[in-house]
């Protein structure tokens, strides 16, 4: 990997994510904090070095990352997305590997609309026979 920075975007349900790689020391950092005190869970922090992890990058990169919209979880998920973007354009080489684990995939789910003539997406009003 070369000693250059690269910026991408990662998008997770409604969450979107902008990610800075910069040359450094492994710091993670989310909207000007910390990532342990702005998701506040471990296994989220795991979700966002899983890509840096498998390129052997943990304390290669600087991280800043921007993120708007959803909640915790996907945002780490557009994190997650955004950071093996970036690794994939500072080596190509990774790609393979990023995409055999799954990271370069998009996860497509959204919110379903509301129907009229109905409660919800999915759910019927009541049904009454009298």
């Amino acid at each position: 990997m070369k000693g250059e920075s690269t910026y991408s975007t990662g998008r997770r349900k409604t969450a979107v994510a902008r990610v800075w790689l910069r040359p450094g020391n492994g710091s993670l950092r989310v909207n000007h904090l910390d990532s342990m005190s702005y998701f506040g869970r471990e296994t989220l922090k795991m979700v966002i070095e899983q890509p840096l992890a498998l390129a052997g990058g943990l304390d290669k990169f600087d991280i800043e990352a921007d993120v708007r919209g959803g909640g915790k979880a996907a945002q780490a998920g557009a994190m997650r997305l955004g950071i093996c973007r970036a690794l994939v354009k500072l080596d190509p080489e990774l790609r393979s590997q990023m995409r055999q684990n799954g990271f370069l995939t998009r996860d497509p789910r959204e919110k379903e609309r509301k129907k009229y003539g109905q409660p919800g997406a999915r759910k019927r009003f009541q049904y009454s026979k009298r």
